[in-house]
């Protein structure tokens, strides 16, 4: 028998490890195979099978009842294979939507003119006023959503109106989409838009209620939250509950008071008293550590609008407003909100987003019942104001009272002083006399 000698290439790897040597491997990527030699036997087997599939692939597309499905397995489960095979073999055989053509609008208005001459139906005085277009939508097959956005209900919770001109047909029904693409999402799976074995939860009602200042909102939205079981949310207190933990107290005109002169006297003359240095030095802890507070740019943002009614930036009211339509636990109950949208722009920032209240309530009030409401609470205030401008008067002149005479009680002290000295001055000159 001959020994066959092997090399040191040809050596086992195993080999080379009990040796200690140290096995570099040849650098690839992972979608290539290895420059090797042995691996070329492995590569033309593969090219071989890719030209044979492509004249097999070409063949079964050629009949109209197999369908070829390429599934990816990188990073995916046995699990998650079978789900995909399983959904492309039942494809074929589920409804699938399209988007409702001039064709299709013309075979409905026939449909409707078969059904309208075999059954008899009663016309009454409104419906002869009705319009054609009007009586077509009425008799439309409409789908679970009815004229409402069935992709805005499902990812939103909010009952979005849908466009006539943006429909698409499902199972010989007619649903109506917010935008071109809520359409192409309900497209391309429907069966995730539509009611299954129970019928599609409804959004809980949500409420815009607005007004004049003074026309009685929030009392309307108390009882109205109370006997519906929603939320009460008071916009502008809402938004001095976000900044008073900054500016501890609440901002705006309606909390401002006109500064005092007096008061300001009282303070400077106060400073020359003892009793009430201590006060001092406390009111100016506390005007310091209203200085060191600073407020961030969303919540200066919220200051000026309190303070001088300038309109919130989107994304802040994205921080505030998103959070009641889509957050829990505002989303499953519902709400009323007082005193929201207050301009033209907040109006229009709520179309942008697709926040769509169910019902908008307007409280108009005349103004005579509105300065019968405001004005004796603001003549009461006033009064107040004035009680104490005058026991602020009565302070001042009994501090500028005391002050006088302590200045004059000081006075006689030194005095009594200077006295004194010159008499011991004056007796020991008297005793170095003698």
């Amino acid at each position: 028998m001959q020994e066959k000698t092997i090399s040191e290439e040809e050596q086992p790897l195993g080999a080379a490890e009990e040796k200690g040597e140290k096995i570099i491997l040849p650098e690839f990527t992972e979608d290539d195979l290895l420059d090797m030699p042995e691996m070329e036997t492995v590569r033309k087997k593969i090219d071989l099978f890719m030209n044979d599939w492509k004249t097999v692939e070409s063949e079964i597309k050629q009949s109209s009842l197999i369908q070829v499905a390429g599934l990816e397995i990188a990073e995916q489960t046995p699990e998650s294979l079978l789900n995909q095979t399983v959904l492309v073999m039942e494809k074929p055989f589920k409804y699938h939507g399209w988007e409702l053509s001039a064709e299709d609008l013309d075979e409905e208005a026939e449909d409707l003119a078969a059904e309208s001459e075999d059954e008899e139906v009663e016309e009454g005085e409104n419906e002869n006023e009705e319009d054609e277009e009007q009586i077509k939508e009425k008799k439309r097959h409409m789908g679970d959503t009815k004229h409402f956005c069935p992709v805005s209900l499902k990812e939103n919770f909010v009952l979005y109106p849908g466009l006539y001109d943006q429909a698409a047909k499902y199972q010989e029904k007619i649903y109506y989409f917010s935008t071109p693409e809520c359409r192409d999402k309900f497209l391309k799976n429907p069966e995730e838009y539509v009611a299954h074995n129970k019928p599609i939860q409804a959004p809980p009602l949500r409420v815009c209620l607005i007004g004049a200042h003074g026309a009685g909102k929030t009392i309307c939205a108390r009882q109205v939250a109370d006997k519906l079981g929603i939320f009460n949310i008071q916009f502008e207190e809402y938004l001095q509950e976000l900044i008073l933990p900054k500016t501890k107290e609440k901002v705006g005109p309606h909390f401002d008071e006109e500064p005092e002169e007096d008061d300001n006297k009282m303070l400077m003359l106060s400073q020359e008293l003892e009793d009430f240095s201590q006060a001092m030095t406390k009111t100016e802890k506390t005007k310091k550590s209203k200085q060191e507070a600073k407020l961030t740019p969303e919540e200066e943002a919220i200051k000026a609008n309190l303070m001088d009614k300038d309109p919130l930036p989107p994304e802040v009211l994205d921080n505030i407003v998103l959070d009641w339509w889509k957050k829990e636990p505002f989303r499953s109950t519902g709400f009323i909100l007082d005193g929201f949208p207050r301009t033209s722009d907040e109006v229009q920032y709520l179309s942008e987003r697709g926040l769509c209240p169910d019902v908008v309530v307007y409280i108009q009030v005349e103004e005579s019942d509105v300065l019968d409401r405001l004005f004796p609470p603001r003549l009461q205030k006033w009064k107040e104001r004035q009680h104490k401008k005058m026991e602020n008067i009565k302070k001042l002149k009994d501090l500028k009272a005391k002050i006088r005479d302590k200045k004059i009680a000081r006075r006689r002290e030194e005095l009594l002083a200077e006295q004194q000295k010159k008499e011991e001055v004056r007796k020991a000159n008297k005793k170095d006399f003698k």
